[in-house]
């Protein structure tokens, strides 16, 4: 008789554990990203990963133009999101300061990043994201329609007037308008400013000064002809439809994709949306606001990063890493570069199966460089408040540049730290 009851109760505790073992729930993780242009792709890298790993899903919350400030109020409250997606250079130094994301440095994945893509996310000599695409803002242009009026993509400020003048003699506005939200033309007048910086003094020179704005021994209009920025801001917007302040992304999008306008100011997260028209051909070209072509490179950098949250449970903590660890799959990689449609950091990444675009920003930057993006490495109040609503104030009419100037250098001072 006890001889029996040990039995029975030996099939009832493997029972119990058997139970147990199929009842137990999964690792429920949250993500936040902020590239709205992979909101309908980047379900199908989750699934894969999923499907990879059935005891871990990750649940998405999308922060399109204030994830910096959102995940700030949510570090303040012990809430960060499990896994962030987050643009490199500040934000990420930020944060690491603050101890609010894990250090990465001794993750598998991170020996098959490229190196040239680690600067962006080092902070006291230690990696503290997983960068993943590198990104260019440029001139996204229509083939056909350049093609239809015999134009050549422009390698000049001269060249893309000419072109510009071109266009409208026949109907087509140039430029598809985005000023209804201040990301964009912050975007565009970063991308002179930084490229003005570099063809000046050189991308060495454009680390000093951010360093030199750090410590608040420069300003921001010390070094480029900032009236002859503004200029150019201006010629952009006359050259864009009456209505461009009232157009956000969709406007922008629906504008270029039906040929009403001929090229827009995007970085390459715009091809996802402009290849639903299948018969849509698009080259890129980088912005080209000086005369001398050789200055005109892209203003191009690494975008997005993946942090992992240092106040999520060490049980959340092991699944946010695996997946991190698993985006260097070959797997996942596809996914990355054919349906999500943006370039990959990692060694020996195929990207043949991307839009030409992309191999038209990384022949460029293989053959001229490219300028780097400040906007990554100023504090990141400065960079959402005084940039883009500073160059959202001008183009509104609403501000003048020198009020512009005085509020970046203020904003920076206050809101850098060490």
């Amino acid at each position: 008789m006890f001889r029996s009851f040990r039995k029975l109760s030996a099939v009832l505790i493997i029972a119990v554990i058997a139970v147990g073992f199929v009842a137990a729930e999964p690792v429920q993780l949250t993500m936040s990203f902020y590239k709205q242009e992979i909101t309908q792709t980047l379900p199908k890298l989750l699934e894969a990963f999923t499907k990879a790993n059935p005891d871990i899903v990750i649940m998405t919350e999308i922060h399109p133009n204030d994830g910096g400030a959102t995940n700030a109020a949510a570090a303040a409250a012990g809430k960060l999101p499990d896994i962030m997606q987050q643009p490199a250079y500040s934000a990420i130094m930020e944060n690491a300061k603050n101890g609010y994301i894990l250090d990465l440095s001794r993750q598998p994945v991170m020996s098959k990043v490229i190196d040239g893509a680690k600067p962006s996310v080092t902070y006291n000599g230690k990696l503290y994201a997983l960068p993943m695409d590198f990104a260019g803002i440029g001139i996204i242009y229509s083939k056909d329609i350049f093609a239809k009026y015999r134009l050549n993509p422009p390698t000049t400020y001269l060249d893309l007037q000419k072109v510009s003048d071109t266009l409208k003699k026949n109907g087509v506005t140039p430029f598809a308008g985005l000023l209804k939200e201040n990301w964009s033309i912050g975007h565009f007048i970063e991308m002179v400013h930084s490229s003005m910086l570099g063809a000046r003094v050189g991308n060495n020179g454009i680390f000093k000064f951010v360093a030199d704005m750090n410590v608040g021994a420069t300003s921001w209009d010390k070094i480029v002809d900032i009236n002859a920025l503004f200029k150019i801001m201006d010629w952009y917007k006359a050259n864009m439809a009456s209505n461009a302040v009232e157009m956000a992304w969709d406007q922008q999008q629906a504008a270029y994709i039906k040929g009403e306008a001929a090229m827009m100011v995007q970085g390459l997260w715009a091809l996802p949306n402009a290849k639903d028209n299948p018969t849509l051909k698009s080259g890129f070209i980088p912005f080209p606001w000086s005369n001398k072509a050789a200055e005109n490179r892209f203003f191009a950098d690494v975008d997005s990063t993946f942090t992992v949250s240092a106040q999520s449970s060490p049980a959340k903590q092991a699944a946010a890493l695996k997946f991190i660890n698993w985006l260097a799959s070959p797997e996942a990689v596809k996914i990355w570069t054919t349906d999500i449609q943006l370039t990959s950091t990692f060694k020996g990444a195929d990207v043949s199966s991307m839009p030409s675009p992309f191999v038209d920003l990384m022949t460029s930057v293989n053959k001229l460089g490219s300028y780097p993006w400040v906007f990554s490495m100023m504090p990141t109040p400065t960079w959402e408040q005084a940039v883009k609503n500073g160059a959202h104030g001008y183009i509104l009419g609403n501000m003048k540049p020198s009020d512009i100037v005085a509020e970046i250098n203020s904003s920076w001072r206050t809101n850098y730290k060490k």
